[in-house]
């Protein structure tokens, strides 16, 4: 048993980091430390702020050598306890290899370490890249502000400017605090289920120019002086298409509620994703890093091989951006989406675009068997699959392959679930191609990957 107590400081030789940017060692007698803020090379004093069973929590105190690896130009002005930002201690390509090592392991970890794991593409682009802000709203003494939930907590901290986000997100947001605060506005608070103010969603399209929704989140049927901050928003930020009330009176952690009410404008924007032209809704799903998202889609289409005269079933296909982009390289598209937003939108685009080969049905991607493939109609050549974190239920993926579908192109935000379901496939006799990861959120942990699959036995498998 070792003898180190809560808060002793001990020294530690940095290895690895994991994907919520803790970095991992040792103490002497070989007790596990992880260490928000350490970097791997490094050897770095933490004080133990935790004692597991199996492990110890070291907060950074000193780094005695600094690792090669290290961030030497932090932008974030955000406390480390925010953590949204995993990698921000760490340099860029690093950060991509220690992705491309995260979907490597999940895989080896489901039986599939033959199948190939490719360097991770990116744009080159890390700041400044998401389309959509979720800000919390937060009363202090002297004013409101809007900041984010830290790691793993519901206490806000940061404040409007992220440097993940457009410039203009942070100025918005700050506006709408100062707003609420001189009309005396009150801040939606937990505990006591009381208050009106609980979130901020900002969603926009892409350039510098791009068309900016604002959605403010209530807890309530309606907000005082509504229309006098949509007057004030919409003529100090040319930019901003829209402002929507969304009412969430619920005492639960989701974020939207089930009502729109429009205050002024459109309840939507409208973007340009792989030449298409897309409506796109404050529920509906669209990726957040558009860039990222259209290399990631191109790669997809790529991967599928189209011909010209397939069936394409796009599952999770949200506003229809995906299905979309590869419509004119296919006979068909049938998407499938369980919110009804989402559906109305994709169907509005594809009649924008003047896409007639396309249809979007309102239906739960995860049905089983019969039931899914008689609402797509016919069996499909080629299905798309970019399923939640959650992944696919092993009964979809049994009735894909029960079916004769002879093709899957799998999108996935989430390496583990991504391996269960290869390894659910490869069982069935599917062939694997080599995994594409993806950074569609630079400096955070998360990596979305692509892969493509075909019916028959690999090499690995007939042995």
């Amino acid at each position: 048993m070792s003898d180190i107590k809560k808060n002793d400081v001990v020294t530690i030789d940095v290895t690895a980091v994991s994907n919520l940017g803790y970095g991992v060692g040792r103490t002497e007698d070989g007790k596990v430390v992880f260490t928000h803020g350490a970097v791997s090379g490094e050897r770095a004093e933490v004080k133990i702020i935790k004692i597991t069973k199996g492990y110890l929590v070291g907060r950074l105190m000193k780094v005695v050598t600094p690792s090669p690896l290290r961030e030497t130009c932090d932008r974030c002005t955000a406390p480390a306890s925010c953590g949204g930002c995993a990698y921000r201690f760490i340099k860029y390509s690093h950060e991509l290899e220690l992705k491309r090592q995260n979907v490597r392991s999940e895989l080896d970890k489901a039986g599939l370490s033959h199948v190939e794991v490719l360097e991770t593409a990116h744009t080159g682009e890390i700041w400044g890249y998401r389309n959509k802000a979720q800000y919390r709203f937060a009363a202090y003494e002297g004013g409101i502000r809007a900041g984010f939930y830290a790691s793993g907590t519901h206490r806000v901290t940061g404040d409007e400017s992220c440097p993940l986000q457009p410039e203009i997100f942070g100025k918005i947001a700050k506006f709408v605090c100062d707003f609420a605060y001189k009309k005396g506005i009150s801040v939606y608070d937990e505990e006591s289920g009381r208050g009106l103010l609980r979130h901020l969603y900002l969603r926009t399209g892409a350039g510098e120019d791009g068309e900016i929704l604002v959605c403010i989140v209530i807890a309530g049927k309606s907000l005082p002086h509504a229309d006098e901050l949509a007057e004030a928003l919409m003529r100090t930020f040319s930019r901003i298409v829209g402002v929507v009330l969304n009412v969430n009176t619920k005492n639960s952690n989701v974020i939207l509620g089930n009502e729109y009410i429009t205050v002024a404008g459109k309840a939507s924007i409208r973007d340009v994703f792989c030449g298409v032209e897309l409506d796109v809704a404050p529920a509906a799903f669209y990726q957040v890093n558009h860039d990222a998202a259209e290399l990631l889609c191109r790669t997809a289409a790529d991967m599928a091989e189209l011909q010209g005269d397939e069936h394409l079933l796009d599952l999770y296909c949200g506003i229809g951006s995906v299905g979309l982009s590869m419509a004119g390289r296919v006979g068909r598209l049938t998407g499938v989406e369980i919110v009804p937003e989402a559906v109305e939108c994709a169907v509005a685009n594809a009649a924008r675009a003047g896409i007639e080969n396309a249809r979007f049905l309102c239906a739960d991607s995860a049905l089983g068997a019969s039931e899914l493939l008689g609402v797509a109609g016919e069996l499909p050549d080629v299905v798309v699959l970019d399923p939640p974190r959650k992944g696919c239920a092993a009964e979809l993926l049994d009735t894909l392959h029960s079916a004769g579908v002879g093709k899957i192109v799998y999108i996935s935000c989430n390496p583990a679930t991504l391996a269960r379901d290869l390894a659910h496939l490869h069982q069935l006799g599917w062939s694997i191609g080599s995994v594409l990861p993806v950074d569609l959120f630079p400096r955070t942990g998360h990596v979305e990957s692509v892969v493509s699959l075909t019916r028959g036995f690999d090499v690995d498998m007939r042995r």
